[in-house]
């Protein structure tokens, strides 16, 4: 089935940017999470990135979920869950209503 519509293809267009932009976000988080088990290089451009990229994420959901007793920060697992139900919820839906539109 293709989409002929105008509106069908730039739906279908952001739920692609969407999708490849929440997958990034996701190994960037996963990535932070690995390299926070070593002690990395604060002075590293990589290490910046990374933390300037997920922090402000991270810090929301640990203000609402704060470190556990264990000292085991849970974040991003969680940004991660959250990213996955987007990917497998929004964008699905919005692929379906571009082929609906199309």
């Amino acid at each position: 089935m293709f989409i002929e519509s105008i509106e069908g293809k730039l739906i279908l267009f952001l739920a692609q940017v969407l999708n490849l932009g929440l997958f990034i976000y996701m190994w960037i988080v996963i990535i932070r999470a690995l390299i926070s088990w070593v002690s990395p290089n604060p002075y590293n451009p990589i290490v910046q990135f990374l933390y300037r990229a997920t922090e402000p994420v991270l810090w929301r959901v640990r203000r609402i979920i704060p470190i556990g007793g264990f000292g085991i920060d849970f974040s991003p697992l969680i940004v991660i869950l959250v990213i996955i139900f987007l990917r497998s919820f929004v964008v699905k839906t919005l692929v379906q209503l571009a082929y609906r539109l199309g």
